[in-house]
């Protein structure tokens, strides 16, 4: 049986009385393509936020690849992880957040290198072609030594695609990378991300308002609602025939708005 390269394990996260993600159980297989979709506040970003260790959990375990993420062993039991094992561990994620979260004072080579130089301990020299090569990947080989405030929203996250690529993650997160962008440059960001599940080896995890995208796109879709899955399945299944009357309402509203 294939090892999950993500798995949630009763995971849980409150903040002080709220409870937003409660005794989630989720496994992602190595290279599936799994969007989650849900109202604001149902606990999507997250799963994102906890797999890219930004967040503490408060019960479970999350594994990745199957190495415990958040927990290491220790004396044949699981502690909660220290920070440098949790360094090493967040090197197989890749994130794209979305505000682009970009260095300003950085071009957009310099921005998809220091990284790789600082992390994997890459020389300036490979760092320079990796970042290059992924630059262009993304359409922005005229790009390169332009700064963020060059930039128009799009560009912007393409280059924080290639930033995350550069380290050569083996699991990519998107949180609603298109949802701060106009809608004439949503296109051209969501035409790289289907470039990439084409063309790399990844697992990828996308929050997305895309209703569209994510039918296309994903091998799964997952809808949470209230801290948990209420509904998972593929994608023409879940738009056409969702089993749970919370999935209708909120496909129906999505939908009607958009």
């Amino acid at each position: 049986m294939t090892t999950p390269m993500i798995k949630f394990e009763d995971v849980t996260k409150r903040y002080g009385d709220l409870t937003v993600l409660d005794s989630l159980n989720l496994e992602v297989a190595p290279y599936e393509k799994v969007a989650i979709i849900g109202p604001s506040g149902s606990g999507k970003t997250t799963v994102l936020r906890m797999l890219m260790t930004l967040e503490r959990i408060d019960g479970g375990v999350i594994y990745v690849d199957g190495e415990p993420l958040t927990h290491m062993r220790k004396n044949g039991s699981l502690v909660p992880a220290d920070r440098r094992y949790l360094r090493r561990m967040r090197g197989n994620i890749g994130m794209v957040f979305q505000h682009f979260n970009l260095f300003p004072h950085m071009t957009s080579l310099k921005n998809c290198m220091e990284a790789p130089i600082h992390v994997l301990g890459l020389s300036k020299r490979e760092a320079e072609e990796r970042a290059a090569e992924l630059l262009d990947m993304v359409g922005l080989a005229d790009k390169m030594d332009h700064y963020p405030s060059q930039l128009s929203g799009g560009q912007r996250q393409r280059v924080a695609i290639a930033r995350a690529l550069a380290m050569r993650p083996k699991v990519m997160l998107f949180d609603e990378v298109t949802s701060a962008l106009d809608p004439e440059l949503v296109g051209e960001v969501l035409n790289v991300i289907r470039k990439l599940g084409e063309q790399h080896n990844l697992t990828m995890l996308m929050v997305t308002h895309q209703m569209g995208f994510a039918k296309e796109f994903a091998d799964r879709v997952c809808f949470f609602y209230d801290g948990n899955i209420a509904e998972q399945g593929k994608p023409e299944v879940i738009f056409s025939d969702p089993k749970e009357e919370r999935t209708r309402q909120f496909l129906s509203a999505v939908l009607e708005a958009s």
